[in-house]
């Protein structure tokens, strides 16, 4: 089993909720595994895990959600004298108690299983063929699975850590840009200046990088141009409320700002009035 890293750092904003649409050692997996619904008191913790605190609020608005949708992911165990030990899914099964829930479908194999498994992940992350996606979500699952740090996923695989990192960010991107960049070949070097946009800038983005063919130059200058546009939206709405604000206070009247009128809103005849002889004051 791979050593124990305590310090993750960026790793831990990136999306442990794998698909298996890009997985590429999902039939590895899946001979090696068996689904099987647990008693949740056969469950216990790895105690060599890193990760020992676990915020409760957000273990209750996971509570909430199980008990309305159920578990959506299976945790992986494996089978440690008579007990399971959880390999992922620490927070799923924390959450899934204080839900009230018996049983809790998990993927189960054997310590001999995890070692092959994790010897399979890291000769599928070597392949030449695989796209940014599936590497990405591979090297996730050598962090998530085996609780290898970014520097160790590197070691094995023969490529520095800010590399292993800059991939495994690629897992936040909304789900229309992972697919595009397996439908459409799209480089890891093109999608990452997305990889910080918001989701509805990528959505706007990825249709114009298919059809036009975007270099990652192209993609960094939407990207920063729109950023830009946008703040400079919110600034300029931010004053405009102020200036709303005061006028509104200073002549006793409903007034709209924009970037070249000044509109003052009344409700009858003797509003306007008023507003009128107020304004000539």
């Amino acid at each position: 089993m791979a050593g124990h890293g305590l310090g993750r750092g960026f790793e831990s904003l990136i999306p442990t909720e794998l698909s298996e649409d890009f997985d590429p050692t999902i039939d590895d997996d899946k001979a090696v595994s068996k689904l099987k619904e647990l008693d949740v008191d056969e469950i216990v913790r790895d105690e060599s895990q890193p990760r020992r605190n676990f915020d409760e609020e957000s273990l209750n608005a996971l509570a909430d959600s199980i008990r309305e949708h159920g578990i959506l992911q299976p945790i992986v165990v494996t089978k440690v004298g008579d007990k399971y030990q959880i390999v992922a899914g620490e927070r799923r099964w924390r959450a899934a108690k204080i839900a009230g829930l018996k049983t809790i479908p998990s993927i189960i194999r054997t310590l001999d299983a995890q070692n092959r498994l994790e010897l399979s992940i890291i000769e599928n992350a070597q392949r030449e063929d695989l796209n940014a996606i599936e590497l990405a979500t591979a090297y996730a699952k050598l962090r998530d699975q085996f609780n290898m740090t970014a520097k160790e996923i590197g070691e094995k695989v023969g490529k520095s850590e800010s590399s292993i990192m800059n991939t495994m960010r690629l897992l936040s991107l909304p789900d229309i840009a992972k697919k595009a960049m397996v439908e459409h070949k799209l480089s890891e070097g093109v999608m990452r200046p997305l990889v910080t946009a918001e989701p509805e800038l990528v959505e706007k983005a990825v249709p114009l990088i298919i059809a036009e063919g975007w270099t990652a130059r192209k993609v960094e200058q939407y990207v920063s141009l729109n950023k830009k546009r946008s703040s400079t939206r919110v600034l300029k709405t931010n004053v405009y409320a102020r200036q709303e604000e005061s006028l509104g206070k200073r002549f006793n009247a409903k007034v709209r700002v924009n970037s070249r009128s000044v509109t003052f809103s009344c409700k009858n005849e003797q509003e306007l009035a008023g507003l009128i002889e107020r304004l000539g004051q």
